[in-house]
């Protein structure tokens, strides 16, 4: 049974743990405190694992203010950084701080952000299939944006789905770079929802996003030579480099609208101007007249 309350969706017999990690936001910028506020609605707990900050993170997010939020403190392990481990563990350290008697754990990373029109869908996913023990996640669609607020990325270059929703099975463990997750080395067994996570990790000034890029590419590769030598220049990072963009036609989830709103650079870009080789040409091609992606990898089997 679910109880309506002031927009609030409460399930009587079924509990809901949000968890995320997060270090340094306010120095790159994340949008994480709508990130929370996006998932709150649809948790009864939201587990933060908060990492060593120099920029105040840990104060955001205190100031979101919510009873349901439980923040942890993480120390990050710089050796882990090879192909962006650290990532995963990080995952792993927050996950571990859901409560065991959680049905479900809802993972949300520190750019995405869920639209409530989409929360009655997940609530009903989360509650037909809670006593299916064949179903370990839920599968959701993906928006990315880049550049600014109007633009999405249609291309290949962008994954269409990930796992957002787990069961709360601690056999189950984030995988890789955290983009996904695994029970016991396997792809997990699960069922499309419908809804889609809004990505707004390609949004943001210029300059911030360079600095950000360059703290990205140490995650996975290390401050080594390779890294120096591929620095973006803080100054100079230019958003037209890509191979094909959209005009987004839909709405922003309510917790961006103020962030939108202070928004402090400006942004335009052909959709009529592709980058592409022949190979990457006709795959587009065939998916823009036929709505499928040949030969996409799978990090989940849909059963």
């Amino acid at each position: 049974m679910i109880i309506y309350l002031r927009k609030q969706y409460i399930s009587v017999n079924m509990k809901v743990s949000g968890f995320t990690f997060v270090r340094n936001a306010v120095k790159y910028d994340y949008p994480v405190v709508a990130s929370i506020q996006s998932i709150l609605p649809l948790c009864d707990e939201v587990i933060v694992s908060v990492g060593d900050c120099e920029d105040g993170t840990l104060e955001l997010i205190r100031s979101i203010g919510s009873p349901k939020i439980k923040i942890f403190h993480s120390v990050w392990d710089d050796s882990l950084k090879e192909g962006g481990r650290i990532l995963a563990v990080e995952t792993d350290k927050a996950y571990a701080h859901v409560s065991p008697d959680a049905d479900w754990a809802f993972y949300i990373q520190a750019d995405e952000v869920v639209h409530e029109q989409d929360y009655n869908a997940i609530r009903a996913a989360m509650t037909k299939y809670r006593d299916d023990a064949k179903v370990e996640g839920l599968l959701f669609r993906y928006t990315h944006f880049f550049g600014s607020y109007d633009y999405i990325g249609d291309s290949r270059t962008w994954y269409q789905h990930e796992i957002r929703v787990i069961r709360n099975d601690k056999r189950i463990s984030s995988y890789r770079d955290a983009q996904g997750f695994r029970k016991e080395g396997r792809k997990l067994h699960v069922k499309p929802v419908d809804a889609r996570m809004y990505h707004y990790g390609w949004v943001k000034d210029p300059q911030t996003q360079a600095q950000k890029l360059n703290s990205s590419f140490e995650l996975y590769h290390g401050a080594n030579e390779e890294h120096i030598n591929n620095r973006v220049p803080i100054a100079a990072f230019d958003y037209g480099e890509v191979d094909s963009l959209a005009i987004f036609k839909g709405t922003h989830p309510q917790v961006m609208h103020e962030r939108i709103q202070q928004r402090n650079w400006q942004f335009s870009h052909d959709i009529s101007r592709k980058k592409f080789s022949f190979k990457d040409s006709l795959l587009y091609w065939i998916e823009k007249r036929t709505g499928k992606r040949l030969f996409d990898y799978r990090n989940y089997k849909i059963i």
